[in-house]
């Protein structure tokens, strides 16, 4: 079985409460709040490897959840940090929300991302004393984390990606280029899953990728359809395999145009790739003939080079041309893109929402913040609120919209009458 997309559920851990102590010592009166704060949540953070080659792992475990950070103590005792969860993927993996929009690219060996940050620690009630308020009873809740679903795809990383119909020969040319042992037999869909190979050329190595033959309507997902014409987005040139000898009364040409028509259609971008064709299994029957008339055809377009991958006839000077042109292209690169982020930011903004007869709603990242720090049992946590509302213009806000005595105002789970 081989797995190169899969959905998963991600958890950073929540923030730890901030304590409300006061402090109280024999002979110390008045002692004060002492209150520590709460650690902050553990972070999900996600770590390329080549260690990995499919995503097979996540097919058995799909739930990863940082620790939560602890809650703070008496004489101003912080609490402790909640554990990371490391998520390890194979290099090459692309990470993507819900949406379809791209969190992070794990292009390099042993890159780090943290992908969800752990929950802020609530502060404790010491930080909230004021002149007025000697010794608040209240304390800061930690931040509440919610989990995401992320979506994990991995696009294979190599320099040259063979292509072509099954059973042309791409899986026993790896095999002669390169330290590879793919599975080969003469049937259809030996290779279910992309080999990887490393092929060296005097001082130049490159790593060349068998991706699984493709057929009629894959880019539309028939066949193995998409599972594997991803594995071509991240090539630097495509060696495209044919069975020139026509063998099971098939064309080469057509043959040729209908494999490059499915990847095109996949991605236009694959056009400005260059590509070499291996016209194979030369030692066939009708070979010759239907050599001479693809090159009449393609001769002026594609670089065409006649092997017989089975003896080695041929390969030395394909794997020449192969160095040779990857020496004129960029290097490999990340994707280009922007990246999404999972958490949303929240701000200390505010608005106020009519919902009906007298009935008012704050909203915003203000909300957010309030809703972790008011008790309404405990006084001075009211009058904190209360204040709070005053300081950053919601009364104000409230009164302009209509709200006068008696009106209802709703913000976050708290309920209450307005008072002019």
């Amino acid at each position: 079985m081989f797995i190169d997309k899969v959905k998963i559920f991600i958890k950073s851990g929540n923030g730890g409460n901030g304590s409300a102590s006061l402090h109280t010592e024999k002979y110390v009166n008045n002692g004060g709040p002492d209150g520590g704060d709460g650690g902050k949540g553990g972070d999900v953070i996600f770590v390329a490897t080549t260690s990995e080659n499919t995503l097979n792992a996540f097919h058995y475990q799909k739930h990863f959840r940082a620790g939560d950070g602890e809650n703070g103590g008496r004489q101003r005792s912080f609490g402790k940090q909640g554990s990371d969860v490391i998520v390890k993927v194979p290099v090459g993996t692309v990470v993507k929300n819900a949406d379809g929009d791209i969190v992070a690219d794990m292009f390099e060996d042993g890159q780090r991302e943290v992908i969800l940050q752990g929950g802020k620690g609530g502060r404790g009630n010491w930080h909230f004393k004021t002149s007025r308020r000697q010794s608040p009873s209240f304390a800061e809740h930690g931040v509440k984390t919610q989990e995401y679903e992320v979506t994990l795809e991995l696009k294979t990383i190599a320099d040259v990606g063979l292509v072509g119909f099954p059973n042309v020969g791409k899986s026993t040319l790896l095999s002669v280029v390169s330290d590879a042992k793919p599975k080969i037999a003469n049937y259809h869909f030996t290779t279910l899953s992309p080999n990887l190979g490393v092929v060296s050329y005097h001082d130049q190595t490159f790593v060349m990728a068998d991706i699984p033959g493709l057929i009629e309507g894959a880019s539309e997902g028939a066949g193995l359809g998409h599972s594997f014409l991803r594995h071509i987005e991240r090539t630097r040139l495509l060696v495209h395999v044919l069975d020139i000898s026509g063998y099971e009364n098939r064309d080469p040409i057509s043959d040729f145009e209908l494999i490059n028509n499915e990847i095109y259609s996949y991605d236009k971008q694959l056009e400005s790739l260059p590509m070499i064709v291996v016209a194979n299994k030369m030692d066939m029957p009708n070979a010759q003939a239907n050599l001479e008339r693809f090159r009449a055809k393609y001769a002026k377009k594609y670089q065409i080079i006649p092997t017989t991958t089975l003896i080695h006839e041929g390969v030395d000077e394909l794997i020449a041309a192969i160095a040779d042109i990857l020496k004129t292209l960029p290097p490999l690169e990340p994707m280009v893109y922007t990246p999404v982020k999972l958490q949303k930011e929240l701000g200390d903004d505010f608005a106020v929402d009519v919902l009906g007869e007298d009935v008012y709603e704050v909203t915003g990242g203000l909300v957010e913040m309030l809703s972790r720090k008011v008790n309404l049992d405990d006084y001075d946590s009211f009058a904190y609120f209360q204040k709070v509302l005053r300081d950053r213009g919601v009364i104000a806000a409230l009164r302009k919209n209509g709200a006068t005595d008696g009106s209802t105002v709703i913000v976050g789970d708290i309920e209450f009458e307005f008072v002019d």
